[in-house]
């Protein structure tokens, strides 16, 4: 019987030793932290994310848990695999015990609720990515205290409220994508002098661009589809790095700064603002795309503009005959589109049985001139053909 009981004992001491040697490699508040975590979230039907996540077993082997020593350092929840169904459920507050975690990553799915407060606790966080999920509330003032956080992405989610100060105040930054969510109030002034890529598309965001609020680090700047207003010369004008910009559907005023247009930008989205005066560019812009079209720009078209692949200059108050190198560059095929409709130019000089190129499309119908050609234009340019000469002769550009 003595013998029995020892050896019941051996191997329930044995047994007891393989369930702590398993966790003996995790740090024991990561280990409860990574329980907490898997009973807030399960697998949308199809996703077999969690299928590993066998408490015991070693949690450093589960998918898409990395651990360094006894610490977790990276968390990267559901099937990484493009089209994997995500995940659903919650974000529980004990993610902030993790506490060496650099990384967080969440697939596009259904993780619902607010972003826990407690992630101001992950101190050595860089990279927090949580977009297309039904994420909600307000963004937590506390990321403000993550000073080494580099990449914030929440896109895609249902977040309100305004974009906290304390953000705008994260010296590391180098990728903030909050597009496509109902943020409002003012865009924050941003210290980081490493600020690459600042997403903020499609939200609800008003108020004007303060002078120094954007480092001249931008390289892609995207604000459309939001409703702010004023002067953006001076802030633009530092830019010189920006290779994409897009301030399209928005209330911004004033004029364009000619520098601009010397940038290395490929593509130019000004377009559905209220931008006024003159654009004079001074040496031959180099851009595939410029949108200026649904503006208050007047005064005559450059011919530093012909140089554009796609040029869209419908629906502003330009006055004046198209220059002659525009009429070349679209007969050479250079230009593929030239929207010119809706303004009030007064002529182009272009031969009525010249070929314009398939691969071209040229709109001028809408302006102060017996159209020279007849080309196709997009249903939206209407059906006029010629502004009325009561407009065109009020006109004084």
């Amino acid at each position: 019987m003595k013998c029995l009981l020892r050896n019941l004992c051996a191997h329930g001491f044995l047994f007891l030793a393989h369930l702590i040697f398993a966790h003996a490699m995790l740090d024991p508040i990561d280990f409860l932290a990574l329980q907490s975590i898997r009973k807030s979230l399960n697998d949308m039907p199809g996703s077999h994310y969690f299928a590993s996540w066998d408490f015991t077993s070693d949690p450093c082997n589960f998918a898409g848990v990395y651990c360094d020593g006894n610490k977790v350092i990276a968390l990267n929840l559901g099937d990484p695999r493009a089209g994997a169904p995500g995940l659903t459920g919650r974000l529980d507050p004990a993610i902030g015990k993790l506490s060496a975690l650099a990384e967080l990553t969440i697939v596009p799915g259904r993780v619902m609720g607010s972003l826990p407060h407690t992630f101001s606790q992950l101190k050595y966080l860089r990279f927090l990515a949580i977009s297309r999920n039904f994420i909600s509330g307000e963004i937590p003032a506390g990321l403000g205290q993550l000073r080494g956080l580099q990449t914030l992405d929440l896109s895609f989610n249902q977040l309100s409220g305004s974009i906290p100060f304390s953000i705008g105040t994260l010296p590391a930054l180098y990728n903030v994508i909050l597009c496509h969510n109902r943020l409002s109030g003012s865009i924050p002034p941003f210290v980081s002098q490493s600020l690459s890529r600042l997403d903020l598309k499609h939200n609800d965001l008003s108020g004007s661009l303060s002078q120094h609020g954007l480092p001249s680090s931008l390289q892609y700047l995207s604000l459309s589809w939001n409703r702010l207003s004023g002067t953006v010369d001076r802030v633009l004008s530092r830019l010189n790095r920006l290779n994409y910009i897009d301030l399209s559907m928005n209330q911004f005023t004033g004029c364009i700064p000619v520098n601009l247009f010397s940038f290395p930008i490929s593509n130019l989205q000004l377009q559905r603002n209220q931008f006024y005066g003159p654009v004079q560019p001074v040496d031959q812009v180099k851009m595939e795309t410029v949108d200026l079209s649904f503006n208050r720009l007047s005064g005559e078209i450059s011919p530093m503009l012909s140089t554009v692949q796609n040029l869209y200059l419908n629906n502003n108050r330009f006055t004046g005959e198209v220059p002659r190198s525009f009429v070349e560059r679209l007969l050479s095929a250079s230009i593929q589109i030239l929207y010119l409709q809706h303004n009030y130019l007064t002529g182009m000089e272009i031969n009525p049985r010249a070929e314009i190129p398939v691969s071209s499309s040229l709109c001028l119908q809408y302006n102060c001139m017996v159209l020279p050609v007849q080309t196709p234009c997009p249903l939206k340019a209407g059906k006029q053909k010629t502004r009325p000469t009561a407009q065109c002769s009020q006109w004084k550009g």
